[in-house]
């Protein structure tokens, strides 16, 4: 079955520019020109991957985002005319996994959707293999009060559960798994976002500080999340 694209849109000359090229790729696409219509679409049609334009009416993207972002596991990337720094960071901050500036060159896009989409079935692959071949006490990591259930995706800290995003999870257990190891940023990224990753590398950064909100008594003084200067981040557990 072809792999399924969500265009949100709301200028329709571009819309239909970008959603006749996509299916020349061979990927099925629905479109939709404002952001509460999204909303609904995205929880109807559970697309692979959603390209979001920032500026729409209705709600924007950065909206749109924060509030589908628990509900999918899909690349979310976003299109957008805005080159401020400020806006990329808070991208990445509500769950994007990329962003594109316009104007953008068709080759560039494409290429980008294929990256991310390619990235996620390795992970998906990767999990299933993982799942298959592991037995049961393999798909338990523990690190002193902190449980990561890699069955049923599910964390604990002292016995109590709490949330982690899709990407969080990855990024915990790949410390977890290689605890006491300094891991320089181009490996995890290349590790848990995969080879083909073409955003920015701050969304690590912004996701350990998500993290360290979650598990560090202190998240300003980490002992479990040490940033070594110069080098990367070590796991202490």
């Amino acid at each position: 079955m072809p792999e399924k694209i969500l265009l949100v849109e709301d200028e329709i000359s571009l819309q239909e520019t970008l959603a006749y090229n996509l299916k020349r790729e061979g990927y099925e696409i629905k479109t939709v020109g404002n952001g509460l219509a999204a909303i609904d679409l995205a929880r109807n049609y559970q697309p692979d991957l959603i390209l979001l334009d920032v500026m729409l009416p209705g709600l924007d993207g950065f909206e749109v985002c924060r509030i589908l972002r628990p509900q999918t596991n899909s690349p979310i990337i976003f299109l957008t005319a805005r080159d401020e720094e400020i806006d990329r960071v808070i991208g990445l901050e509500i769950g994007a996994d990329g962003y594109i500036i316009k104007p953008f060159s068709m080759r560039e896009l494409i290429a980008r959707v294929k990256a991310h989409l390619r990235t996620t079935r390795l992970i998906r692959n990767s999990l299933a293999l993982h799942n298959a071949e592991s037995t049961v006490e393999n798909k338990i990591l523990t690190s002193e009060n902190l449980v990561l259930d890699l069955n049923r995706h599910e964390a604990q800290i002292n016995g109590k559960a709490f949330a982690l995003k899709p990407k969080e999870f990855d990024l915990l257990s790949f410390f977890i798994q290689n605890r006491r190891r300094v891991l320089s940023r181009e490996y995890i990224l290349e590790r848990v976002w995969g080879w083909e990753f073409t955003g920015d590398g701050r969304t690590l950064d912004v996701h350990i500080r998500w993290l360290r909100k979650k598990i560090e008594d202190d998240p300003t003084d980490p002992i479990r999340i040490v940033t070594v200067r110069g080098m990367g981040y070590r796991f202490e557990a």
